[in-house]
């Protein structure tokens, strides 16, 4: 079953799948850090975010959590453009979720400087490359409703 599935796919979706798989190790990395920041500043389970009247270290603690935190939010609209997409041209997507996790990844340590606006220096441009993936998306969209049907 699965070689059948494979077959339907083209050569080129397995960059898509390493890329997917590439995010995890992102978000693994990741979620050390708040483990680490966790220990480090002294805000345990299950508390999501520390407290300013509580930590002095809070700002900083938060600023790494909510690093990590965006990344989960937005990381199912990421893997499911990636998927989809990634079945039209999975070239080009396969580039573009190296563009947004390079991208993901800076955002993260510009966040846990503990200043916010250095998650966007280059950060930023993660978000080009999920509009890009978009555009990927929408054109396998189109072309699913534009093929001819296959004639039993």
């Amino acid at each position: 079953m699965a070689n059948q599935l494979m077959e339907l796919l083209p050569k080129e979706y397995g960059f898509v799948a390493i890329v997917l798989v590439f995010y995890c190790f992102l978000n693994f990395y990741m979620a050390a850090q708040v483990g680490n920041a966790r220990r480090k500043y002294n805000v345990f389970y299950p508390t999501l975010y520390a407290y300013e009247s509580e930590n002095k270290d809070a700002k900083l603690f938060n600023c790494i959590q909510r690093g990590h935190q965006n990344s989960l939010e937005t990381m199912a609209i990421f893997f499911m453009l990636m998927i989809l997409g990634g079945l039209k041209h999975p070239c080009i997507c396969a580039a573009l979720g190296v563009v947004y996790i390079v991208a993901r990844c800076f955002y993260f340590t510009g966040y846990s400087t503990g200043k916010p606006a250095n998650r966007l220096k280059i950060g930023k441009y993660g978000i080009l490359a999920l509009f890009g993936l978009m555009i990927c998306t929408i054109s396998f969209g189109c072309a699913l409703l534009h093929r001819q049907p296959v004639n039993p």
